[in-house]
């Protein structure tokens, strides 16, 4: 994934090191006690500002957000960014003790400065010589993308914080995001734009009714608000940027033709991207001999296409060089393939190349590795930060386990492949990807697609065990688990992300979710590096004491391992919507043999509940010594709205009390 594609500038951007944060610490505190110049009177008319309604325990809140962009003949934009906050917990200073600013070639930092207004003694000012400059991307070979850091000193409970910033900017793309709403609350936040005389402007709103503008000059416009409530974090509900509110505002010259109006549409955005893209994936006479170097021994076009998608996800590395337009433009695929490496971009292209050398066509998908920050009602190409492909498939090659296919109106079944990602085989793509949007770009533009959910039934977990109670209450398990789909692309994740010593404190880790007192005797792991075939995970441990004695009773939970309850706590009402990670089928298949001598005195009943978003089956039975509990467990779809959330609690409560649920033997006499 590109850090830099179609992103737009951040005021708090993400992924700085601990390391730098405590070297820029160190230079803003040196710098600070050399003194103040006057605190401008827009902070301190901010700082006087009452306390908006404050949610449990905030960290800050955030008095004054400010940005005013001006539009220049030529293209060029100035843009002041202005931002009081008071901090309120300790916590606070981490997330808004600090300013971070990104530039590039196209975006000039023209000026920064930070203040401290204690609750006692002087004020402190900082400035960019105080700032430490860093690069922004640590999974980026070169990128021109840097970053000044700034600490504000003294960010402490009850002191108010505050910066300024102006920047220069030559955007490829005349379109801007007003980010209003944050995980804290905010007193005042405003948004000014002032075009050239003859331009334009149109606005979109997400999540928030529309709020007219204020004439503030000519061609000048402002939008405010005051006590925008916080984006409060709750377990379980889709990233905060998709539930915070947001404005989306393009601008254009009215006098020029509407080409002019690049991001008017998503047939614009994708007619912009297909413009940058036209000869990038032109293969070599090295890709043509790799490609039949590959495609040797395949006897099919799916065979063929299976062994360019494998070269891709495991011999192409994941590196990013991003140089101005290259943010946002792929390297051409006889780049990509001369060096092994790439981003997602980069990777598509040199994919399309290779599939085009065996008659098969492609499509670039534009995407967004988060589930619902593209909405097709929002035309913009801030939504982005990620590419796929669409793999047009012959009329030759059957569905099969080909299970994310978009079918096309004209281009027939198309095929979604995410080639960054090293885990998801082909015909699978990631889960956040799934129920998601993705710009389908080609030649002659292109369009807003939805991408598929893949049927539970193709991310499987089925987990089957033999165990053995003692009559002292110790378990000794043997249990098998067989993972396709997700489930298996998440634990392969885990097992190849640390070495084959410490696999086995993978699956410790796991049990010890579950289990006390236990210890692993031994554990197999099959098909690990097959990515196309079911992982299998064998494995063996012991627990002492884990059924519960009370004189002749022995207490028995029948639900060894795995919990399908949510995370978030089910007496406590929400306010946003829950979001699953995929549609999945799971089973479990235990058989206890229980010790001489036990008869069962209460086994509990079966459940079979459903909703609208899931289903759940449990049954315990005992068959002579042997206790035998099966359960399934199904969730079709990914997104629960609120209003459907009482519907999901009474089901996951069923669940709860079913897991939580013992069987008691009695010794007989």
């Amino acid at each position: 994934m590109t850090a830099k594609l179609f992103s737009s500038p951040r005021k708090w951007p993400r992924g700085i090191s601990p390391l730098t944060l405590g070297a820029l610490i160190l230079i803003a505190f040196a710098a600070a006690r050399l003194g103040a110049d006057s605190v401008p009177d827009w902070v301190s008319a901010a700082a006087r500002e009452s306390m908006p309604p404050l949610p449990k325990d905030p960290v800050a809140v955030i008095l004054l957000d400010e940005q005013i962009t001006t539009v220049r003949d030529s293209g060029e934009i100035d843009s002041l960014y202005r931002r009081v906050c008071k901090i309120l917990r300790p916590e606070g200073r981490d997330q808004y003790g600090h300013v971070i600013v990104e530039f590039d070639k196209d975006t000039k930092l023209s000026s920064l400065k930070a203040w401290t207004l204690p609750v006692n003694g002087k004020d402190y000012e900082v400035k960019e010589k105080d700032a430490l400059e860093t690069s922004m991307f640590s999974d980026s070979l070169y990128s021109d993308m840097k970053a000044k850091l700034l600490e504000i000193p003294a960010a402490t409970p009850g002191n108010v914080v505050a910066y300024e910033y102006s920047q220069k900017r030559r955007p490829y793309i005349l379109d801007e995001v007003w980010d209003f709403q944050e995980t804290i609350p905010i007193r005042r936040t405003r948004f000014t734009l002032q075009l050239p005389p003859g331009w334009e402007m149109k606005t979109q709103w997400a999540n928030h009714p529309e709020v007219q503008e204020k004439k503030t000059g000519e061609n000048s416009y402002t939008w405010e608000m005051e006590n925008v409530p916080a984006v409060e974090i709750e377990p379980e509900m889709p990233p905060w940027r998709v539930i915070a509110g947001r404005m989306g505002v393009k601008y254009f010259p009215t006098a020029t033709s509407p080409a002019a109006k690049t991001s008017g549409s998503w047939k614009d955005i994708a007619l912009w991207y297909a413009g940058l893209t036209t000869t990038s994936r032109e293969a070599t006479p090295e890709i043509k001999q790799k490609v039949a170097e590959l495609t040797a021994n395949a006897s099919t076009t799916l065979d063929k296409i299976k062994a360019i998608t494998n070269f891709m996800q495991r011999q192409i590395r994941y590196v990013a060089i991003e140089i101005g337009i290259g943010g946002f433009q792929p390297h051409p695929a006889s780049t990509v393939f001369q060096y092994k490496y790439g981003d997602c971009k980069d990777k598509v292209t040199l994919l399309s190349s290779m599939l085009h050398e065996i008659g098969v066509e492609s499509y670039y998908v534009v995407a967004q590795v988060d589930r619902g920050i593209i909405r097709p009602d929002f035309p913009s190409p801030g939504s982005f930060n990620h590419m796929i492909l669409a793999i047009r498939l012959p009329d030759s090659v059957e569905n099969g386990n080909l299970y994310a296919i978009v079918k096309h109106p004209t281009l027939g079944r198309l095929l979604i492949f995410d080639p960054t990602d090293e885990y998801t085989p082909l015909g699978y793509i990631p889960d956040s990807e799934q129920e998601n949007y993705g710009l389908l770009v080609t030649p002659d533009g292109g369009e807003l697609i939805a991408l598929p959910l893949l049927p539970p039934i193709t991310n499987r977990l089925m987990r089957s065990g033999k165990l053995s109670l003692t009559s002292n209450g110790d378990l000794i398990g043997d249990v098998n688990e067989v993972l396709w789909g997700g489930p298996a692309v998440l634990r392969r994740a885990q097992l190849l992300g640390v070495t084959p010593a410490n696999r086995s404190k993978v699956i410790e880790s796991f049990l010890g979710s579950h289990l006390n007192n236990f210890h692993l005797t031994s554990a197999t792991v099959g098909n690990l590096e097959q990515y196309d075939q079911s992982l299998i995970v064998h494995y063996k441990f012991v627990v002492d004491s884990y059924a519960k004695t009370a004189g002749n009773l022995l207490l028995v939970r029948p639900r060894i391992l795995g919990s399908k309850g949510p995370e978030w706590d089910l007496s406590i009402d929400r306010k946003y919507p829950v979001e699953f990670n995929e549609a999945t089928v799971q089973t479990d298949d235990y058989e206890i043999s229980l010790p001489q001598g036990y008869v069962a005195d209460d086994i509990p009943t079966p459940v079979d509940v459903k909703s609208d978003y899931g289903s759940y089956r449990s049954k315990i039975e005992l068959t002579g010594l042997t206790l035998h509990y099966q359960r399934l467990y199904e969730i079709n779809k990914v997104f629960v709205p609120t209003e459907k959330l009482p519907n999901v609690r009474v089901f996951f409560k069923e669940i709860a009390t079913d897991e939580r649920a013992s069987a008691v033997l009695r010794k007989s006499p």
